[in-house]
């Protein structure tokens, strides 16, 4: 009996029997979770297509150039040199997810992933205004292609294309930064047919994704699902059917009438199945926790109104632990929960560390590989080097030059003697290193250069120099 009760866990619910994409048509939610999410919905999207428009100190927000290894996070520029700090940021990303996984279950998925966002918030709602609810949608999907078929297709198809094509450009902001593709865009499509050919495949995924794709993404692409698997337990809050008062004794019921339900037996569900007609990834939720489930809360809304109509208790589904529903238990910060906010701290607190002491100018100086060193006048070893130099503020670092400060000796550039760094620009070239034999011990040494700009010394760096052996 527990197996049959279980058999819904052998498949998932958008593929039927023949192995075929099962497609979902679900009822247009409508409660007061669903306008909390409506809210915060509105809030993400004006920040998703502003976030790359906007610069703090002459950074972007939010910039993810993968290509050049360049990255911005809430206005602070991350370079190549910098990976080590990107990395921690993400890490401190996954552990915050994974924190309130355990705590609220999948609840990012429902309330602030983009993917879901744009489905339910934006192309699903187009949907309802150009094809109808949920049986109005399963009517026109069985009807034959007439013209009334035929124009609602046509027009929803051009608007998700739109849509589509106004992502990709956000996108794209997000990827080379906004100043480059509103430079791109003012100079023509013409000039830049490798960034426009890449702007039509973002728009094709997007409106692959949510035109046919949808909520496959949540249950076959994104890993968070079989994730949760293992981050949550009995004393996670997640989105669950009471079935200790749905089921009561002798299971669910349909609503009649007058009827006392308890004294024959039956609990409060009404086996009415608009929670799973709600649902936008097609399960029942009386099942218990399913990967599908993304914590959409539309569920909950659609079984307190039948509740309200049949005026039976509300809350027979609801944000709950397992605990919660067997034990009456209430939440409580577990050791688990702990450990997870302890490690959060702790990486924050390593993060906004290391972007204190982090220098807004970074140098790297190298010997010219292939190259030994020269012996000179007057007992003088010389060593070729290249030098990088980044910038990784909003502004020109003028003057910049080299100076030895644990060995008495020179630096000399092959160009000049100066140079400027650009703002958010990197700088190179080929520099030399004379010292006297004297000062030296060994044929291996470690020298300390510092980095001025003009009289002020920005950086410091060490390198290796090289000398002959016999003079130790």
């Amino acid at each position: 009996m527990a197996q049959e009760q279980n058999n819904f866990r052998d498949s998932i619910g958008t593929i039927n029997e023949e192995g075929k994409r099962a497609w979902v048509f679900p009822k247009k939610p409508n409660g007061r979770f669903y306008k909390y999410r409506k809210y915060v919905s509105y809030v993400l999207l004006t920040f998703f297509l502003l976030a790359p428009f906007i610069k703090i100190n002459g950074n972007q927000f939010l910039m993810f150039n993968i290509l050049e290894r360049r990255f911005n996070i809430f206005g602070f520029p991350f370079w190549p040199q910098d990976f080590y700090l990107f990395v921690i940021s993400m890490i401190i990303g996954v552990v915050f997810i994974a924190l309130f996984t355990v705590a609220f279950g999948r609840i990012f998925c429902g309330w602030i992933c983009p993917q879901t966002i744009f489905m339910e918030m934006v192309f699903r709602r187009i949907e309802y205004w150009i094809d109808g609810d949920r049986g109005a949608q399963i009517r026109l999907d069985r009807q034959e292609w007439n013209a009334e078929k035929i124009r609602k297709r046509v027009l929803k198809w051009i608007i998700f294309f739109i849509i589509s094509f106004i992502i990709a450009n956000v996108f794209l902001a997000y990827l080379i930064g906004s100043d480059r593709l509103i430079q791109y865009i003012a100079d023509g499509p013409l000039e830049h047919l490798s960034t426009m050919l890449s702007l039509l495949i973002f728009t094709g995924v997007f409106y692959f994704i949510f035109a046919w794709f949808r909520e496959q993404v949540c249950i076959i692409a994104c890993p968070y699902g079989r994730m949760q698997g293992a981050l949550l337990d009995n004393k996670s809050i997640v989105v669950a059917y009471d079935h200790k008062r749905g089921e009561a004794e002798k299971g669910r019921k349909k609503f009649r009438k007058g009827e006392d339900r308890a004294a024959m037996g039956h609990g409060d569900c009404i086996d009415c199945f608009q929670c799973v007609n709600v649902c936008p990834t097609g399960i029942d939720i009386r099942n218990g926790t399913q990967l599908e489930c993304i914590n959409c809360t539309a569920c909950i809304d659609a079984c307190d109104e039948i509740m309200e109509k049949v005026n039976l208790p509300k809350g027979l589904i609801r944000y709950a632990s397992e605990d919660n529903i067997e034990k009456k238990a209430k939440f409580k910060f577990t050791p688990r929960l702990k450990g997870y906010t302890a490690v959060l701290v702790i990486l924050t607190g390593l993060l906004i560390g290391m972007l204190f002491l982090r220098n807004d100018l970074e140098a790297n100086i190298l010997r010219l590989p292939g190259q030994l060193y020269e012996h000179k006048e007057g007992n003088i070893i010389s060593n070729v080097y290249t030098f990088k130099v980044v910038n990784k503020t909003t502004r020109d670092i003028p003057n910049v030059t080299f100076k030895l400060l644990s060995h008495k000796g020179t630096i000399s550039l092959v160009r000049n003697d100066n140079f400027t760094v650009p703002a958010q620009e990197l700088t190179e070239g080929t520099l030399f290193i004379e010292i006297n034999n004297a000062a030296l011990d060994g044929d291996k040494n470690t020298v300390k250069i510092g980095v001025f700009s003009g009289e002020e010394q920005i950086e410091t760096t060490s390198a290796r120099f090289m000398a002959p052996r016999s003079y130790r």
